[in-house]
């Protein structure tokens, strides 16, 4: 990425230590009982295990997690095949602000840039996506399909098979958050009918400067649940909830890093909580990771669901469209804007 360029330098409040606490206490899930269906008990102690980390991390970790550990050595494997290419090949899948996939490398986070490149694939295409909920709206429709680059010529077919078991995952963890709620297991599947979940590739290069930028700035991740598969490296921060410390997870190999989005904060008004994390840059190592972002569709009205609500719990929440908020949040990734964009925090209703 060449010398220091002042748009990636973070400011003085937000810069990396030198020194870091160890996440301690992020909880680690067995999620066996999964498999174990006859095992009444066991399940019902992972659903609890479930909503105690929603509740006090946002953040944790599972392993037996049914998802076969060739199909994550093999993305791995593929994603650094492609990322060691030249800038010009990789430019060739390259994504704009109308092509929302593919591969970029100037991304902004909280207007600074990240010390990173990316490659974007969704998991259903191709296809159009209205942008509101409006259905006469043909002026924000968007085009979500995925830009396949000819190198490495296994990439397609192993993205493809390497998000089929994201989605797996995933709605098996959508069912235990609506499980600890009190809600029917497949209570939040209808928000996924026409979903932009998508898978992201991080590179992270060798940063020269590692006291001045981040590999990803600090942010909250604004959908559903996030799965986080990555390398070893270490660099992934989480902040804690009950006294605002920046802990580094701990890497467990073959668990995944799971943490809970906007979307559940909104939909069970403020019981389960998403908290900021970042990525620390490495001036020894690169670094990969490969996180799945599990996204309703983009014509979903998100708002607290009337279940988790009555006069003694009101909405904490206006109701806000997907699809324009996540279009608002795409357009401050390509460049520096002049006020932070659209947050949850937004739609906060004053007590």
């Amino acid at each position: 990425m060449g010398e220091v360029d002042p748009a990636f330098i973070q400011e003085p409040e937000h810069r990396a230590r030198i020194s870091y606490i160890e996440g301690e206490g992020i909880p680690v899930i067995d999620l066996s009982p999964l498999h174990s269906p006859n095992d009444v008990s066991a399940f019902e102690g992972l659903v609890k295990e479930i909503g105690n980390a929603c509740k006090d991390w946002g953040f944790f970790q599972v392993i037996n997690h049914g998802v076969p550990l060739e199909k994550r050595q093999k993305i791995e494997k593929t994603s650094k095949r492609f990322f060691a290419q030249s800038l010009e090949e990789k430019r060739k899948v390259k994504k704009t602000e109308k092509l929302v996939l593919g591969y970029y490398d100037s991304e902004y986070t909280k207007n600074v840039r990240d010390w990173k490149e990316v490659f974007d694939f969704i998991i259903e295409e191709p296809t159009l996506f209205p942008n509101s909920h409006e259905p006469a709206n043909d002026k924000e429709l968007a085009g979500w399909t995925n830009l396949w680059p000819e190198y490495p010529p296994e990439f397609r077919e192993t993205c493809q098979e390497y998000i089929q078991e994201m989605e797996k995952l995933a709605f098996k963890l959508m069912e235990l958050v609506a499980l600890s709620l009190g809600l029917p297991a497949d209570r939040f599947h209808g928000f996924f009918k026409d979903q932009v979940s998508y898978v992201r590739l991080n590179y992270y290069p060798i940063c020269p400067f590692p006291h001045l930028a981040l590999g990803l700035g600090r942010h909250k991740d604004s959908g559903a649940v996030t799965i986080l598969g990555e390398d070893g490296v270490p660099g992934l921060e989480v902040k804690r909830r009950k006294n605002g410390e920046w802990v580094r997870v701990k890497h467990i190999p073959d668990a995944y890093i799971i943490n809970i989005g906007d979307n559940i904060k909104v939909w069970s008004n403020d019981e389960y909580e998403s908290v900021e994390h970042r990525v620390m840059v490495n001036s020894e190592k690169e670094r990969y990771s490969y996180p799945f972002f599990l996204l309703p569709a983009l014509s979903t009205v998100v708002e607290p669901l009337e279940e988790l609500t009555n006069e003694q719990n009101p909405a904490k929440y206006r109701a806000y469209n997907w699809g324009e908020f996540i279009s608002n949040r795409n357009q401050s990734n390509y460049q520096k804007q002049k006020v932070e964009n659209l947050q949850i925090s937004d739609f906060k209703i004053s007590e």
